[in-house]
């Protein structure tokens, strides 16, 4: 999708069935309301879409100084892959979102999903669909989308622990969503990636603001009752959003998985599964 697309230029994308037996990747075309509006004859799936184009609608209105001199936007550029997962997977009923801070280089800006390493997204989940580009690529940060070779070891560690747990994704899907706070990536000109937090306070405070309004308009309208932030980061800024918004809704964290993290490679599975059994997340994920 082009920046100058309104969310009713692009809402055709952004329908879906939500059928639970066969979950596909195509789509209707649908109208869409405000999701402010009541949600009527609404899919769980054509909810979260719609929260989701409306973001990236004010998105667009945010300008961006040094040392930010490139941003990705996966909602727009890999669109199809992001829409098949969430049409595939958002189905309602969940009652657990697991809740990233915003796309890593090589994987959600790769396929569309977050956490997505690419592996995980075409050999377990079986997402398909075309992945675009960006407006503007660094040139030692193309987009090849599933075609990527590069390994995100974040999104390998996560999705491969649920992977090893469930067997299949449906058993996790069956109770739990993720998703990303930010669906924004942001690269100076050097390559690096830099995360919200490294932002101008500004400019972050206005990026944040959008994006904590999106994610209570998607909790209340799923019905999530517990948001777990993979990070510190996102589970302060999920509470202090949830809570100021008067959304009803338990606020947990676990561990980031990425490598940069020193607790994390000292065995971040079992961390993760320590904390999901105190919550009481780790017995309904369980294939045993």
């Amino acid at each position: 999708m082009s920046d100058d697309k309104t969310v009713n230029d692009t809402v055709e994308l952004a329908g879906g069935d939500g059928e639970i037996k066969e979950p596909l990747c195509e789509s209707e075309q649908q109208g869409f309301k405000p999701a402010t509006t009541p949600e009527v004859n609404k899919t769980p799936s054509s909810r979260f879409l719609q929260v989701e184009l409306e973001l990236n609608a004010h998105l667009r209105g945010l300008t961006f100084r040094e040392p930010v001199r490139y941003i990705y936007n996966p909602l727009e550029y890999a669109w199809d892959t992001h829409r098949c997962y969430v049409e595939k997977f958002c189905l309602g009923g969940q009652k657990i979102l697991f809740l990233g801070m915003n796309p890593g280089p090589f994987g959600m800006a790769q396929t569309g999903v977050p956490f997505g390493e690419v592996r995980s997204v075409v050999d377990w989940m079986k997402i398909t669909g075309e992945v675009g580009h960006p407006d503007d690529e660094h040139p030692k940060r193309r987009i090849t989308g599933l075609a990527c070779t590069q390994k995100e070891v974040s999104g390998a560690r996560f999705w491969g622990f649920f992977r090893k747990l469930c067997g299949e994704p449906e058993l996790f899907f069956k109770h739990c969503f993720v998703h990303n706070l930010c669906p924004l990536i942001f690269i100076a000109a050097s390559g690096k990636n830099l995360t919200p937090p490294e932002l101008p306070a500004g400019e972050r405070e206005a990026l944040l603001a959008l994006c904590d309004t999106a994610l209570c308009q998607a909790v209340e309208a799923l019905g999530f009752t517990m948001v777990i932030g993979v990070g510190k980061v996102a589970e302060q800024r999920a509470r202090r959003a949830l809570s100021a918004a008067g959304v009803n809704v338990q606020v947990e964290g676990i561990l980031h998985p990425s490598p940069r993290n020193p607790l994390a490679n000292k065995g971040w599975e079992d961390v993760a599964k320590a904390k999901l059994a105190e919550l009481g997340v780790l017995s309904m994920l369980s294939n045993m």
